[in-house]
């Protein structure tokens, strides 16, 4: 009897070590992925696919960047079995306003990140995310621009999303605002997707890796379908509680990763291993 027992367990044993990635994320219901404004370069990819399950890409030049050094690079991200998060960088209010045309800037605009999404082989449908870095509740040009990005993406046959804060920003005394919900609220019945961002500690735990990550939904944002919980730099205003979790620079570094390379992340949860339905197999 003992020894059917101790077989029935060691077959157990090998099926688990040797099941195949889907079994594998049938297990999970959150993954852990990563996003930077510079492409990690293909020397690291190898220890970066060790702890992350997806990537974050630009479909044009990052905030503050001249360049994309991403372009080109989603073949060889896919065949090392990243899945995607695409971004788009969007634009500041003072560019909207000076503009006189902020729908019709987020009309461009939503054709450019088709085109780049196109252009990089990510198939129709696929998640496009704004990254609208601003915070608050959005002003009109604000909310011009977004509409017309989103209904631009749809209308070329992608998917919007919008990076947003998921942190209540204090208006006044009695009024606060999420900008992730001031979106939503106003968005009429557009179909929209949030990549939400709040790195303040409690909720977020600081610069970890767990495995599995905490839920989006743990963001304080129920309907976030990717959180991202740290940033590089951390933000002293937000990170108090947990700057233990930072490198002294006050970056955050991957496992297996020496802050000496400057290889620093932001690190983001998902309900999915390809949050932005990229992968093309």
């Amino acid at each position: 009897m003992w020894f059917f027992l101790k077989l029935r367990v060691a077959v157990l044993c090998a099926a688990t070590l040797a099941a195949p990635q889907w079994m594998i994320a049938q297990q999970h219901t959150t993954f852990l992925g990563m996003d930077r404004n510079d492409y990690p370069g293909d020397a690291d990819l190898k220890a970066l696919r060790k702890t992350f399950t997806f990537t974050g890409y630009w479909l044009n030049h990052p905030p503050g960047a001249d360049r994309n050094t991403w372009t080109g690079k989603r073949a060889q991200l896919q065949a090392m079995g990243f899945g995607f998060l695409l971004l788009f960088n969007g634009r500041e209010y003072k560019e909207l306003k000076a503009s006189g045309d902020a729908a019709g800037v987020g009309s461009s605009d939503a054709a450019a990140a088709v085109r780049a999404a196109a252009s990089e082989g990510f198939p129709k449908r696929a998640i496009i995310f704004l990254d609208q870095e601003q915070g608050g509740r959005m002003l009109p040009e604000q909310r011009a621009y977004i509409h017309a990005w989103i209904d631009g993406v749809v209308t070329g046959g992608y998917t919007a999303g919008v990076y947003c804060s998921g942190i209540a920003f204090r208006e006044s005394s009695k009024v606060s605002v999420v900008t992730a919900k001031d979106i939503r609220d106003n968005a009429g019945i557009r179909e929209v997707h949030f990549f939400i961002s709040n790195d303040r500690c409690g909720p977020a735990p600081g610069c970890v890796f767990s495995n599995p990550p905490p839920a989006p939904a743990k963001s304080g944002v129920s309907y976030a379908e990717i959180w991202q919980y740290a940033q590089s730099p951390r933000r002293p205003e937000m990170t108090a509680a947990c700057r233990q979790t930072y490198a002294p620079d006050n970056n955050c570094y991957p496992p297996g990763i020496s802050p000496s390379s400057g290889l620093h992340i932001d690190i983001d949860s998902a309900d999915s291993t390809d949050p932005s339905h990229g992968r093309t197999q």
